[in-house]
Formats: C-alpha cells, sequence, structure tokens
C-alpha cells in the first residue's frame, strides 16, 4: 500500500497543520490590555525572567506565562531584556513585546515640555520641533477615525484628550506612538474611584469634564484661580447661563494672526462653539488641559460667584452679583486706560 496515499500520511499531514496552527495561535496571538492602549512596565535591575513574566501576567499585559517564556527561549532573549521602564502597546505579541524590551536600553530619549492648554495645531508644530515628527500627519492621526477608535475613544478628535506635561520620548519613536502615549497620560487621571465617584456625582462624563477643563485652562495662566474659574461655569450650567468664555470665541479665530483679540462680531460666530450664542458646553475640548484645569473641573471651588473678570495684574476679580461684576468692570477698564 502506497504510504503517501494511505489515511495515515493524510493523518500525519492533520496533525501537523492542526500543531503548527496551535503554535502560531499560542505563540502569535495579540495580547489586549482592559481599558487602555498602553501601559507602562518597568524592569528591575537583576530580575529574572521568570519574576518579570509573572508580574506582566499579574498586571495583565500578557494572556499567559508559558507562551512569553516559550517565546523568551526560541528567540533566545531570556538573558537580554534591559531593566528600565517601558511603554507598552496593547495587541503586541510575545515577540514584539520582547523586542521591545530588548532594545529599551539602548534608545535614546529626548526630553519635551508640552504647555497646558496647547492648541492641537501647536501641539503638532511643537512634536515637529523636537522629535522631527510629521506635523501634518499629526493633525491627520488627531481626527483619524480608525486611530481613535484604536485607543478606546469614540470621538471625532483626539484635542482635550493629550496631557500636556514633561516628557522623555524615544527620539525614533513616530506619530502615532506619541500621540498614544499622550492619550495614555490623560487616562490615568480618569481611573482613580474617587474621580469615578466625583464625575458621577457632578453627572458629567469625562468628555465633559475635558471640555470644561480646556475652558479653565484658556481663562487664566494662575494656578490658584482654576477653582475659582471652575466654580464660576459649573455655577452657570446649573442654573443655564450662557458660560459666555473668551476661550472659545479664540479657539473658533485661532487661524486669524491677532486670535486673542475679540471683536463683537466675533461674538455673533454661528457656532456650538460659540458660548456667548449657545448655553452649555462647547460640544468637545478647545485645547488640551493640563493636570491642574482638569482637576479644577472635578473639584470647583465651593463659592456662589457666576462673573469674573481681568484685573489688569494677569488675574481675575470675581462677583456673585452683577452690580458688583459692572464695579469690576469699571475698575479694568480705568486700569486699561491708565496704562495704555
Amino acid at each position: 500500500m502506497n504510504f503517501w496515499k494511505s489515511k495515515e500520511f493524510y493523518l500525519s499531514i492533520g496533525v501537523f497543520f492542526f500543531l503548527f496552527f496551535f503554535f502560531y495561535l499560542y505563540l502569535f496571538t495579540p495580547n489586549y490590555f482592559t481599558n487602555a492602549s498602553l501601559r507602562e512596565f518597568e524592569i528591575k535591575k537583576g530580575e529574572t525572567l521568570d519574576s518579570i513574566v509573572e508580574r506582566m501576567f499579574k498586571e495583565g499585559l500578557i494572556r499567559n506565562t508559558s507562551g512569553m517564556k516559550l517565546a523568551a527561549y526560541i528567540t533566545g532573549s531570556q538573558n537580554k531584556l534591559k531593566a528600565g521602564k517601558y511603554i507598552l502597546r496593547s495587541g503586541s505579541t510575545f515577540f514584539e513585546i520582547l523586542d521591545e524590551l530588548k532594545k529599551g536600553g539602548k534608545r535614546k530619549q529626548k526630553r519635551v515640555v508640552i504647555p497646558e492648554g496647547i492648541w492641537q495645531n501647536k501641539l503638532a508644530e511643537l512634536l515637529h520641533r523636537e522629535l522631527n515628527l510629521d506635523a501634518d500627519k499629526i493633525m491627520r492621526l488627531s481626527s483619524d477615525k480608525k486611530f481613535i477608535r484604536s485607543l478606546g475613544l469614540n470621538v471625532d478628535n483626539l484635542e482635550g484628550y493629550l496631557l500636556p506635561e514633561t516628557y522623555y520620548f524615544y527620539v525614533d519613536a513616530n506619530e502615532a506612538e506619541v500621540l498614544q502615549r499622550l492619550k495614555y497620560e490623560n487616562d490615568k487621571i480618569f481611573e482613580p474611584e474617587r474621580i469615578q465617584a466625583q464625575m458621577k456625582k457632578l453627572k458629567m462624563n469625562r468628555h465633559q469634564i475635558l471640555t470644561l477643563a480646556s475652558i479653565i485652562d484658556g481663562e487664566s495662566n494662575k494656578v490658584f484661580e482654576f477653582p475659582l474659574i471652575s466654580a464660576v461655569y459649573h455655577n452657570r450650567l446649573r442654573k443655564g447661563i450662557p458660560l459666555q468664555a473668551d476661550p472659545t470665541i479664540q479657539y473658533l479665530k485661532r487661524n486669524r494672526r491677532r486670535y486673542n483679540k475679540i471683536y463683537y462680531k466675533d461674538l455673533e460666530i454661528n457656532s456650538p462653539f460659540n458660548t456667548y450664542k449657545y448655553a452649555g458646553l462647547p460640544p468637545a475640548p478647545i485645547n488640551n488641559p493640563g493636570k491642574d484645569a482638569i482637576y479644577a473641573a472635578l473639584f470647583p471651588a465651593n463659592v456662589s460667584y457666576l462673573y469674573f473678570v481681568a484685573d489688569g495684574k494677569g488675574g481675575h476679580k470675581f462677583a456673585t452679583r452683577y452690580s458688583d461684576h459692572l464695579k469690576n468692570i469699571r475698575a479694568y477698564r480705568r486700569w486699561r486706560r491708565a496704562h495704555r
């Protein structure tokens, strides 16, 4: 009987392909994180492969320990993993994770300071200047629905969801990796239970908090004022009074040369972002707010203020009654005339 045409041959072929696909799926199936596109992981100096793999499994970074260890032995990586902090991407295979953990110690990093309340177009310019990234690609990715969904978000644009901070980026990082990192840092603010509880108390979701925080960040450079400004806007939202926030008008005119100067005609712009024309929050954040502004949006000061105006010294004067607000406006105008 010819073996090549026998049942044993076809059974052997079947077993071979079964084992092949089993090991392929076992080793190459992506490792997905829960509710995060990026996760931070640190390898300690002198740590063994067993210890590293066990911790990764406990932290939900890999599906199982045996597959990770097998991949390490296949690639000879068991003694090549470098101590240090890593940002791992959801959806990576065991081999991709190992490759990252091996080269991390050799990759150069650059310090980049991203200012709070930065507009998305200015962020793209900054990342181009500091990391030589493609500013146009950053802007395209910022509104790319597929990319945004891959980050676990259901929004139209990433503006507002990228946390300004001082970062150390790998100099060979690409546009997507940098945006993922900024979004990951923003995620961490909203993870604690006390933050989730506070949002429930305010009856606001993350998108609304970030939208309010972006307005707060656009109003002042003095962090101690943030909770007071937040209180004004929370009080106005509660009473149904239009926010009348100048930063939302500046957002609409940000491509104009003198975007910071607002004219009366600008207040008539027909846009849902015009908080002089429409009550409530605008539909999305108007910049990328920092931690201080986000915490202020979450925890407003316990005051009854409804108004504020510049004091001419870089800060603001606050008022509960409109008559007091008018006095503060007149005082500011006197100061401005005196300092022309």
